[in-house]
């Protein structure tokens, strides 16, 4: 089993959705004799920013890409190599500001692209890649899988949508919530590791 895990978080091992990423990452080793795990750190090594040189660089053919696109394209072609090399992603996601960090985002706009992940079809959007199972590990400061503050949760909706738009349907989703929430944050992370621990 090939695991691809992406870190998003900058607060490193203090972070929650790091530690519960873990959490997941170990759990899934228990289960699975030889397992690989390709860790990739988008908050240490951020992948650049989509801009129009990366653009054109999708949409140039291969022999006639220049130095300067072979560079901008390089970025995207790595990240969905180690994509379609998984069987299983689990991405730390931190919530900041209702939504996933800048850095997850640059990833997702390296490894959405037309012909290679996705394909348009007379029948709709296709998604290209297959047989994949992403683990969600979200934290937040508040509450926000159910009750009032539902409605503002970007994180898991956003990242469910995307996923499935290339073919990627199977996503579990753990959370560790109210983190920033008194009398709540002392036990929130422990909830979630028995969340993670009983869901295999």
């Amino acid at each position: 089993m090939k695991i691809l895990r992406l870190v998003t978080s900058f607060r490193g091992n203090d972070s929650q959705s790091f530690q519960l990423g873990n959490t997941v990452v170990e759990k899934l080793k228990t289960q699975n004799a030889d397992v690989t795990v390709t860790t990739r750190n988008l908050a240490k090594n951020e992948m650049p920013h989509l801009n129009d040189v990366h653009f054109t660089s999708f949409i140039t053919p291969i022999e006639n890409l220049s130095d300067e696109l072979k560079n901008a394209v390089s970025h995207s072609d790595e990240a969905i190599k180690e994509l379609f090399d998984s069987d299983i992603i689990v991405i730390d996601v931190p919530m900041y500001n209702f939504s996933i960090p800048s850095s997850l985002k640059a990833w997702v706009d390296h490894i959405v692209r037309s012909g290679i992940t996705f394909s348009y079809t007379a029948n709709g959007v296709e998604g290209l890649v297959k047989n994949k199972k992403v683990y969600l590990a979200i934290a937040s400061g508040g509450i926000y899988s159910e009750g009032p503050m539902k409605e503002y949760d970007l994180t898991e909706k956003y990242l469910r949508n995307i996923l499935g738009f290339i073919g990627i349907t199977d996503v579990k989703a753990f959370r560790v919530e109210g983190i920033a929430i008194p009398d709540i944050k002392e036990t929130a992370m422990a909830k979630a590791v028995q969340l993670v621990e009983t869901s295999f």
